[in-house]
């Protein structure tokens, strides 16, 4: 599933091709994806100008114009599911009298195509049909069911801080992975980019949420951002569908410590020759894997003394 990084890959390539565009066709080829489309999609996202494309947790958000004076401003929302993704083509010509863009081929399981009018092609294509697309009124943004429980951003620093992880995680008595993965809590994050993260602040993933401390604490509120950011600098990782806009695979695959590696040797320790250099190991936590270094990762987790540096954030 596209987590975060992916997802914020995609926003930006939409953002070049769809912001202060019209929408000049909207072809529309299913009645539902993971859920049925709102009625009449298609005929009120036709004319549409798209204001602005912002993210959400894993969700992309379009902000349209409104379809007249007395209506009201709508958003699309696209979320990629479990194997969606977005491909934008460029197209020479637009038709300007009838609002038609020249025929592109069309793409086994593309179930949306949008065509601007600043001659862009974007197709929404979904093997497994887990996505969503949706419209809604902006100003109700905050009753939709996706958002309603919705946890903080990682990368908002006014959110995002050490103390409000501690409130957070106080109570819990999850495994931190676990915790990490509840988007009531924060939201976006998945799970190639919480193994990662548990990795560079060498904290075991069973270690139950509750009892980290503000040295663990900090640790996490440095690596979560920094990893993401990386993450996007890189376009994603790719495992399986997921593409760019352009249809090229991300990069930050080849930039895993620890997800995806069971069974090799720990880059952190295990490029010395000492006898107790770790491998990575894979358990299953909430019916999913997590990839761990014991020996980076101890159960028993004892923070450096001092606190990370502060980061900001850039998206």
């Amino acid at each position: 599933m596209p987590e975060l990084p992916e997802v914020e890959v995609t926003r930006r390539d939409l953002q070049a091709a769809m912001e202060k565009s019209r929408l000049i066709e909207v072809l529309q080829r299913r009645e539902d994806l993971r859920r049925p489309f709102p009625p009449r999609l298609s005929e009120r996202l036709r004319g549409r100008n798209v204001l602005r494309v912002r993210r959400r947790a894993k969700y992309i958000l379009c902000d349209l114009e409104k379809k007249n004076p007395q209506g009201a401003r709508e958003t699309l929302l696209l979320h990629l599911g479990m194997s969606g993704r977005i491909l934008i083509d460029r197209i020479d010509a637009i038709g300007e009298t009838s609002g038609a863009a020249p025929s592109q081929p069309d793409r086994p399981h593309e179930h949306f195509v949008f065509t601007t009018e600043t001659g862009f092609r974007i197709g929404f294509v979904d093997p497994r049909r887990f996505g969503v697309v949706d419209l809604y009124p902006t100003e109700n943004e905050e009753a939709q069911p996706c958002f309603a429980r919705s946890g903080i951003e990682p990368l908002d620093s006014r959110l995002f801080t050490p103390e409000r992880l501690e409130k957070l995680f106080s109570s819990k008595r999850a495994p931190i992975k676990t915790a990490l993965l509840d988007q009531s809590l924060i939201a976006g994050l998945g799970n190639i980019y919480v193994c990662e993260a548990l990795f560079r602040a060498g904290i075991h993933p069973a270690v139950p949420a509750g009892q980290l401390d503000k040295g663990a604490l900090h640790k996490l509120w440095q690596v979560i951002p920094r990893i993401l950011h990386e993450a996007v600098a890189a376009g994603g990782s790719t495992l399986r569908d997921y593409r760019h806009g352009n249809g090229e695979e991300g990069g930050f695959q080849k930039l895993h410590q620890v997800y995806g590696r069971e069974g090799e040797p720990c880059l952190n320790c295990g490029k010395t020759a000492e006898k107790d250099c770790g491998t990575i190991q894979r358990i299953v936590q909430g019916g999913r894997s997590t990839f761990f270094c014991a020996v980076c990762q101890p159960e028993h987790f004892t923070p450096h003394s001092a606190p990370p540096a502060a980061h900001s954030s850039g998206i």
